[in-house]
């Protein structure tokens, strides 16, 4: 009877480490509905009005899920496609490639979230007509997409 008191608490142990309070959870919610909200704002073409509603979704979640989450990988992502539109190149393969390597270090590298990271990254670099680099992060983009659903998906 000893052991398997041993084990089940042994078992049940890392199960404790992903819980979060209440008052954490609130404040997921309130983070995910600033990026629902930016999300809506982005559709409407009001870009001045997004970058405030990610920063704080993004301080939020790297503050209760810390900066390796992947919930904070989409948010990076996000921010990156707002600055993507808005020209700030820098800032934008900066994010960019942080949330590639968030989502590689979360899903593994074959993964079809890594696979859209890379997309985004050689979208970035396409614009700034580094086509080499582009073109080999496509390649790997397509092959990700095409290990995971099949070469026949659309």
């Amino acid at each position: 009877m000893k052991y398997i008191l041993i084990i089940f608490i042994f078992a049940t142990f890392p199960l404790n480490l992903f819980a979060i309070s209440p008052n954490d959870q609130d404040e997921i919610d309130l983070a995910n509905n600033l990026d629902k909200q930016a999300n809506l704002y982005y559709k409407q073409g009001r870009y001045a009005e997004l970058e405030p509603l990610y920063k704080r979704s993004l301080a939020i979640k790297e503050k209760i899920l810390g900066p390796e989450h992947a919930a904070v990988a989409t948010t990076i992502n996000n921010l990156g496609l707002l600055y993507y539109n808005q020209g700030r190149y820098a800032e934008v393969e900066q994010l960019y490639k942080r949330s590639l390597t968030i989502y590689e270090k979360a899903f593994g590298p074959d993964h079809p979230e890594v696979a859209l990271s890379l997309n985004n990254l050689a979208s970035l670099y396409n614009k700034q007509g580094r086509y080499a680099e582009a073109e080999q992060l496509y390649k790997r983009s397509l092959t990700i997409y095409e290990k995971a659903f099949g070469p026949e998906h659309h």
